[in-house]
């Protein structure tokens, strides 16, 4: 163990997330309970600005490490292509040219001009002749110039569709033959960038010497397992546990078109070193164990909120929704927390507020960094609606004033478009609105829609229809409590707490260190009934 750390306690854990933890609220709750329950916990997180940046959450440490992209920037932003050899390379060459084409032009249109200016001054015809031919030569230049650089200008822009399209032989070639070639360590020629979070982390990791690794989600699997096989090859029984936040093979493929066929493919390789997994969702820990043939079902650790906040996190004040709206109690109040994207399906809200005229509208979307072009779009788009006026954009709260933020409101609206992940989630706001006791609408995603329709807590309706989604809107309107009493019935949000949660998770870590002393007594009872076990059949 380095000199400079604190005695081991139950273990030592070190959890690795992909982001700079502070809008993960997750990964945050995690370490913060883990270290509650016991655990020497430090939380890895990046940073690409800085230097090393370090702060407690409870008794656990945060640590972000530096990093850089260099790894991000693909081949062809510098390579030529074959498929389109007249293609200007990749960068600002194409628009130079085509500027520079401009200024010839505009230079002989100038001495055009002046050879006019000169004659209707009284120069000779033979001179104005003699100018005029004179410029032959560079007219002809500039035109062979100009059809030259317009017809590579064009090759360059059927070189980038054809990139961009997917369904091109050409680019469908690469993924298919480095699959073929290489198995699942094809990622490394399909995107290189993966490597980026190990070069950055490994050197951080290895001098925590950690009894157990926590790996949040694709990126950082690979991480934990290289780190794993390395503190195996020196004699220690590090274990690697895999939280699973998503299904690698139903995201939007982003960035380049092999990212997708890369990042399924690192989960591929690395997912048989995890020794333990935990994901989000019933339905997805079928899915993973059916995807990569693991022994035992993944363990459920939902994205619940917390029922009792530490005493840092409960001392702030809550601020009221409706005041920030500027509204009184009286009017109808729709809710809506999270990012927006169009996926996400927010529009529909928008476009139904012309046909709900009283109803107003709080987005809990704007990030703190102050940069949120989704959420000015959206307004714009109820600007030309003529409803902006009932469109209230509000800041993120902490996550554990969410569901108490929330819930002034009369209902909540989770609009998800059908997508892979989307079906198969309970989201993070799924969870708030329940615990805010807020009736939910909700788009007829498989898995919520299920468990809405299971326990009463709302209505649902087809996703991207917005004549189902004004009516829905309309009827748990009309009647909001007839909802509000399903979290009532059965101790419906008993399990749905973090703290059922963490338990799930500590029995996970006390499974692979039966060796580690027992968690010390909560001052307060714990539900400690795994939550996947308290849902409704609906949901499994």
């Amino acid at each position: 163990m380095p000199a400079d750390q604190s005695p081991i306690k139950r273990g030592r854990v070190v959890m690795l997330v992909d982001n700079d933890v502070r809008g993960d609220s997750r990964v945050q709750k995690e370490a913060r309970s883990m270290a509650a329950a016991g655990w020497e916990v430090f939380l890895l997180g990046e940073r690409r600005d800085s230097p090393l940046e370090t702060w407690k959450i409870g008794e656990a440490e945060v640590r972000l490490v530096p990093m850089d992209d260099k790894l991000s920037v693909q081949p062809t932003a510098w390579r030529h292509s074959l498929r389109r050899p007249l293609a200007y390379a990749p960068g600002k060459e194409m628009p130079y040219r085509l500027e520079l084409i401009k200024t010839r032009q505009a230079d002989l249109t100038t001495r055009f001009a002046a050879l006019n200016a000169k004659r209707r001054a009284g120069g000779s015809s033979a001179a104005y002749a003699v100018g005029k031919a004179a410029l032959l030569p560079v007219r002809v230049t500039d035109k062979v110039l100009g059809l030259w650089t317009r017809l590579r200008a064009r090759e360059t822009m059927r070189l980038r569709a054809a990139r961009r399209n997917s369904n091109a032989l050409l680019t469908r070639i690469p993924p298919y033959f480095w699959k073929k070639t290489m198995g699942n360590r094809a990622w490394r020629r399909l995107d290189p960038s993966l490597w980026q979070w190990e070069l950055a982390f490994r050197n951080a990791i290895d001098k925590l010497e950690p009894d157990i690794i926590h790996a949040n989600d694709f990126r950082m699997l690979g991480v934990g397992a290289r780190a794993k096989l390395r503190a195996q090859a020196k004699g220690r029984k590090t274990k690697l546990v895999w939280d699973a936040h998503e299904y690698a093979p139903g995201l939007v493929p982003k960035f380049h078109r092999q990212w997708l066929p890369a990042i399924t493919a690192h989960e591929a390789e690395f997912a048989p070193y995890a020794d333990a997994v935990v994901t989000v969702s019933p339905s997805l820990a079928d899915l993973l164990k059916e995807e990569h043939k693991l022994a035992t079902r993944p363990n459920v650790v939902m994205n619940a909120p917390v029922q009792a906040p530490a005493a840092d996190e409960s001392a702030a004040a809550v601020s009221n929704l409706r005041a920030d709206c500027g509204i009184g109690p009286d009017v109808p109040l729709l809710a809506y927390v999270g990012g927006i994207t169009p996926v996400r399906g927010v529009d529909i809200i928008i476009d139904a507020l012309p046909h709900l005229p009283e109803v107003h509208l709080a987005m809990v979307s704007v990030h703190p960094n102050g940069k949120n072009p989704a959420v000015e779009q959206i307004v714009e788009r109820a600007e030309s609606l003529g409803v902006a006026d009932r469109v209230h954009a509000l800041p993120y709260v902490p996550h554990w004033q969410v569901s108490e933020y929330l819930s002034p409101a009369d209902a909540a609206v989770s609009p998800l478009h059908h997508l892979p992940n989307h079906e198969i989630a309970l989201s993070n706001k799924f969870f708030e609105y329940s615990h805010a006791r807020l009736p939910l609408i909700t788009s007829d995603i498989r898995t919520m829609a299920e468990m809405v329709r299971s326990t009463g807590q709302g209505e649902v309706f087809k996703a991207e229809d917005l004549d189902d989604f004004v009516r829905v809107v309309r009827l748990v309107m009309a009647d909001p409590d007839k909802y509000r009493a399903a979290y009532d019935r059965d101790n419906l949000l008993l399990s749905w707490t973090w703290e059922a949660q963490a338990a799930v998770l500590d029995s996970v870590y006390a499974g692979l260190l039966p060796s580690a002393a027992p968690a010390p007594k909560p001052a307060e009872p714990v539900v400690a009934a795994a939550a996947a076990e308290s849902l409704p059949q609906a949901a499994r």
